[in-house]
This record gives structure tokens, C-alpha cells and sequence, in this order.
């Protein structure tokens, strides 16, 4: 199901069911521009692929999409009206989404998502070693 073609740098780039931008545009990178309707619809399909009880952080969703915007993939996010399963993407370090610390546990527990005990407020971290999921090719 999913198709991926090689972009610069040997990134990978997701196809999805939009329409592909142009050969002429070039790969999918940094330095262009991003129609942000089209990696929001890709940010939305890949998330909603992580299974119960695995994350992905914010910039292994971005390079997922051949990008380096992990920012962007939080802004993305922080728009989806929660129809999404927020709480498997997490801060680089473990942590869940900022400010949803406490709202994220429950999730975490009723997942099976492994936990690690940590010296924040919120009192945890996901084990993201233990809990990371990478799509199949």
C-alpha cells in the first residue's frame, strides 16, 4: 500500500493519494516550499497508522515525509481537533506533547505504551527505544 520514492539525499518521501507535485519541481526538501494542505493530509495519514502503543517523535514524522519540519508537524497536530491519536507523538527526548502530559498518560496506559520514570513534572517519559514504531517500506 504504501509506495515511496527516493528523494535527494536518499531521504524517503511518502506518496500519498494527492497528486504528485511535477517532476520538474524536484524532491521534497528544506529548501522548497511546502503546500502546507498536502503535508498536513500526509502528517494525518501517517499518524493515524501508529499503532496502539507505539510513537513516533515529532522528526521521525518529518523525515517519514522526506521533510526536516518537525515544527511543522506539531503545528499540524495542535490543528487536528484531537481526531487524531495525538499522544503517540512525542518530544525527541520521550516526552509526551506539551501541556498534555497528564491528558497523554491514560492513553499510554490503556496502550501497553512503555514507561519510564523522569525528573519532570509530569513524573514520566515514554520508553521511546522500546515504544518506537517505523512504517514498513
Amino acid at each position: 500500500m504504501r509506495d515511496r520514492t527516493a528523494a535527494a539525499g536518499g531521504a524517503q518521501q511518502r506518496a500519498s493519494a494527492r497528486p504528485a507535485p511535477s517532476p520538474d519541481s524536484g524532491p521534497l526538501d528544506e529548501q522548497q516550499p511546502v503546500d502546507p494542505e498536502d503535508f498536513a493530509g500526509r502528517v494525518h495519514e501517517l499518524v493515524a497508522e501508529i499503532p496502539p502503543g507505539r510513537t513516533m517523535t515529532y522528526g521521525e514524522v518529518a523525515a517519514e515525509l522526506g521533510s526536516r519540519a518537525s515544527r511543522m508537524v506539531g503545528q499540524v497536530m495542535a490543528h487536528s481537533g484531537g481526531t487524531l491519536p495525538w499522544w503517540r507523538v512525542i518530544r525527541s527526548g520521550g516526552h509526551p506533547p506539551l501541556g498534555h502530559e497528564e491528558a497523554a498518560r491514560p492513553h499510554y496506559v490503556a496502550e501497553g505504551t512503555p514507561l519510564a520514570e523522569a525528573g519532570t513534572l509530569a513524573g514520566y517519559r515514554v520508553d521511546h527505544r522500546r515504544a518506537r514504531w517505523t512504517p514498513e517500506a
